[in-house]
């Protein structure tokens, strides 16, 4: 897949360049994700990533380049749009049950006045049911485990019934059965969604992913079978160890000692 091709694209970035009143962080960066796609945007910290997600989200303004999302300026189109926070931008300890979370994600989509509507409920416990939290809906945030509080901002983001679920570092903070009880889910949704995936850990996303996004300042993009130790080297810029998922038993592939 072309990721200059704007064929089917429902975010398209062009030449897009960004900073915080110093140097680059993002420079030149295209990048069209095509519906229904599950893309993994994969690099070093400092390098963009969350930045561009929020650019991507209308909450950043480039400093040049092109956005749009649906064909529109993403302050429109990130209606269209759900979004989870790295973990560590969530402030668990904030009086709120799990129920209450969720219908949060219906803000902006129900009325202004007058509290929650029926189908405002109704659809946040499909999302709750969806992601199996529902048994814990009225457990405060604070007693969940880091998989329960992941799993409720999953399902915050699907209240609000986007078609692009944008997920910054979902994994961080949940142990190895966590992530892949939780990367089962998001295969899941991705046959109804289109999902960009922010990771620091491009070996196990690969198995996940249809393509990879490699991100320091400027963008590449890979299909994960073309994913290689030199590609990675390059991107983080030392030796880093990649074990590829992609295909039948696993492949250990060692780039540095």
């Amino acid at each position: 897949m072309d990721p200059e091709s704007n064929r089917g694209a429902v975010i398209q970035l062009r030449e897009v360049s960004f900073s915080y009143d110093g140097p680059p962080v993002l420079e030149g960066v295209s990048l069209a994700v095509q519906a229904g796609e599950f893309l993994g945007l994969v690099g070093p910290n400092g390098g963009g990533k969350t930045t561009l997600l929020k650019i991507i989200l209308g909450l950043l303004r480039p400093r040049s380049g092109e956005v749009r999302v649906f064909g529109m300026p993403p302050e429109k189109g990130r209606t269209h749009m759900g979004y989870v926070p790295q973990f560590a931008a969530f402030d668990r300890n904030f009086p709120i049950s799990v129920r209450e979370t969720v219908l949060l994600g219906r803000l902006g989509r129900t009325r202004m006045w007058g509290g929650y509507t029926h189908a405002d409920k109704s659809i946040a416990a499909a999302m709750m049911r969806e992601v199996h939290v529902w048994d814990i809906r009225e457990q405060p945030l604070e007693t969940l485990s880091g998989g329960q509080l992941q799993r409720v901002l999953v399902a915050r983001a699907l209240a609000c019934e986007p078609r692009i679920l944008l997920l910054d570092e979902p994994t961080a903070n949940i142990d190895m059965r966590g992530e892949e009880d939780i990367f089962d889910l998001f295969r899941k949704l991705n046959e109804r969604l289109t999902i960009v995936l922010v990771s620091h850990d491009i070996a196990f996303i690969s198995r996940y992913v249809s393509r990879v996004a490699c991100l320091n300042q400027t963008l590449v993009c890979h299909r994960t079978e073309a994913i290689t130790g030199d590609i990675i080297e390059d991107l983080y810029g030392e030796p880093v160890r990649m074990i590829h998922h992609a295909h039948g038993p696993v492949d250990d592939a060692r780039t540095g000692p």
